[in-house]
């Protein structure tokens, strides 16, 4: 059994909240601007390169939980 401070353990519980959070703001951006963009592809199919920056856009949101999440567990470890 490993046994962990109490300060250690919320960072890793902080942790878990930024790829939570992350995951969760991503899903919700990218449902609204996945609609939005098949509106738009039905209408201008050669859009389809700018809609797609479009939609990776919020994948920053997990990438900077990742980092995050990172940051706080290797400060602990």
């Amino acid at each position: 059994m490993v046994e962990l401070s109490i300060g250690a353990g919320m960072a890793l519980v902080g942790a878990g909240i930024a790829i939570a959070g992350g995951a969760i703001g991503t899903g919700l951006a990218q449902s609204a601007i996945g609609g939005a963009i098949i509106g738009v592809l039905a209408e201008k199919p050669e859009e389809a390169g700018k809609m797609l920056i479009w939609l990776v856009i919020p994948e920053t949101l997990v990438i900077f939980g990742f980092v995050v999440a990172m940051l706080a567990t290797l400060k602990v470890g």
